[in-house]
């Protein structure tokens, strides 16, 4: 049955309720609260099946660098994955890392948690960016594929890259019922455009009289072209590709406010984003890679706007396989920009309506009509606008912005993950999910030591000797962010009080469905 919160006024909800030691009563009025401690302001409308979609959807060297690359780093993101699905079970909100490492920060919490909601939303800002890019990129490839002739200008991909922008955003604020429908429908494009794409990409090449390639080009013939002396470096540098490629473990966790149960049903949901995404991305890149014949047309193409759309001609041999093919992609894509969108808004709307935010009571507000944070998400439609207007200028510069969301999304990792650990995972109260003994302290431990090391490994310039239009600008970016992050702290401290903790013992205060 669904569940239709009561609305009400922003500053009646940052009045609700104290602290975690509130008493397990109802506030004043007769209504309810979630796991964040503020009241009930968003609809409760999606399922398991949505939710899943949605991770599935918006979530997801030579070839045997990126496929043995993949399999170290997924390994690595599925314990990064379990760490954040026990927090998410515990403290269930939509505020996900910011409100998790505010509560296990202890002294240091309130500071923790203004940190990793400024990286954690500012990381899910570049990758919206990022994605509509790609397919703003995309999408000025299909028409290349049946005109040689084209060239493509960066203004090409930038008007594409508008029409994505705008386009998200209008759906996300004027479908709110229909959303999960919709990442129900990116999670059937995905799993079966896999699939189609899987099959043509192995079929194709004999059925036009070519070879596909060698089992050693696939398997062995390992590629160091970086300039690095160190395989091994190599290896774990390009590791970042596989990070892109495995997916962001919180992603379903900023809709816990919109999905009945999310104590159980938030875990269950990164543990299908993983299963189902490790598979399907595993076998699509060995089966496009045996339909490489020639690498340095692919590379060639990397460095301008799509190349897939180079591994799909020399896959299918024709323009008219290469769009197919090139559609199957686009549409999960371009739901997985819908997906973006409500998870960057919902981050930076948790912050507002902390005070964490530059005009926080504007940003704060649900819209009475729309039934969503519609102010915080026109400013993620203004800001990925103006990051596509770098883009015009510079493709370096935006590449060097847009990269950068790893990194950041890791650091919000370490900041709710570390202290957790540090403090004998005994702040919270277990969830639905909870590793017991031993377990937990091995996951946790094992996932902080791999964000520490490759927080600095994916730091280093990608290629030696380096140039500006080579360079790695992470470690400028994050800083540079960070600061900005670090000013804001200081100007807005005083005001600031951050999430408050609601344990999941507290069932009488807590709104239906809100576990």
């Amino acid at each position: 049955m669904e569940h239709t919160p009561p609305r009400h006024s922003d500053r009646d909800d940052k009045e609700a309720v104290s602290t975690a030691t509130a008493s397990a009563t109802p506030t004043d009025d007769g209504t309810f609260i979630n796991a964040s401690g503020h009241r009930e302001q968003l609809d409760r409308n999606f399922g398991i099946v949505s939710i899943i979609c949605y991770a599935i959807t918006a979530g997801n060297c030579g070839p045997p660098g990126v496929i043995y690359e993949f399999i170290a780093v997924s390994i690595f993101y599925w314990l990064i994955g379990a760490s954040i699905a026990e927090l998410a079970s515990s403290m269930p909100t939509a505020a996900g890392v910011y409100h998790w490492a505010t509560i296990t920060g202890g002294k240091y919490g309130r500071m923790a948690g203004f940190f990793a909601g400024w990286w954690n939303f500012l990381g899910w800002l570049l990758a919206l960016a990022s994605v509509c890019q790609i397919v703003g990129a995309q999408t000025v490839s299909m028409y290349a594929a049946f005109h040689p002739e084209f060239v493509a200008q960066q203004w090409h991909v930038f008007v594409s890259f508008l029409a994505i922008t705008w386009i998200s955003y209008a759906t996300v604020l004027l479908a709110n019922r229909l959303l999960p429908m919709c990442e129900s429908l990116g999670g059937f494009f995905t799993i079966t455009g896999v699939f189609i794409s899987i099959v043509v990409c192995a079929a194709m090449p004999t059925a036009n009289g070519k070879p596909h390639a060698s089992n050693s080009f696939v398997w062995k013939d390992w590629v160091n072209s970086t300039g690095y002396s160190s395989n091994g470096f190599v290896f774990l540098l390009g590791m970042l590709n596989g990070a892109f490629a495995v997916g962001t473990p919180d992603i379903t966790t900023h809709l816990a406010e919109e999905i009945p149960n999310p104590s159980v049903n938030i875990p269950k949901a990164i543990l299908a984003q993983f299963v189902i995404g490790f598979f399907t991305t595993f076998f699509y890149i060995i089966t496009i890679f045996y339909g490489i014949t020639d690498l340095d047309t692919v590379l060639e193409e990397s460095t301008r706007y799509f190349p897939l759309a180079a591994i799909y001609r020399q896959a299918t041999g024709s323009a008219g396989g290469t769009l197919g093919l090139l559609i199957l992609s686009f549409l999960p894509l371009f739901i997985a920009c819908i997906g973006l969108y409500l998870t960057a808004s919902r981050t930076f709307w948790t912050l507002a309506r902390d005070n964490a935010t530059p005009f926080s009571h504007f940003f704060s507000q649900v819209s009475p009509r729309y039934r969503n944070p519609a102010n915080a998400i026109l400013l993620c439609a203004v800001f990925s606008t103006l990051l596509g207007c770098i883009y015009v200028g510079s493709k370096t510069a935006f590449s060097a912005f847009v990269g950068s969301f790893v990194v950041l999304t890791t650091l919000s990792y370490l900041t709710a993950i570390l202290p957790h650990l540090l403090h004998k995972r005994a702040t919270i109260t277990p969830g639905w999910f909870w590793m017991r003994g031993a377990t937990g302290f091995i996951v946790n431990g094992i996932s902080v030591a791999y964000i520490v090391v490759f927080i600095i490994i994916f730091c280093f310039p990608f290629s030696l000797p380096t140039n500006p239009s080579l360079m790695n600008y992470n470690a400028l970016i994050t800083g540079g962010l960070t600061i900005f992050v670090a000013a804001f702290w200081v100007y807005r401290r005083k005001e600031y009080v951050g999430p408050r903790q609601v344990t999941l013992a507290d069932n009488d205060m807590l709104a239906k469905d809100a576990i």
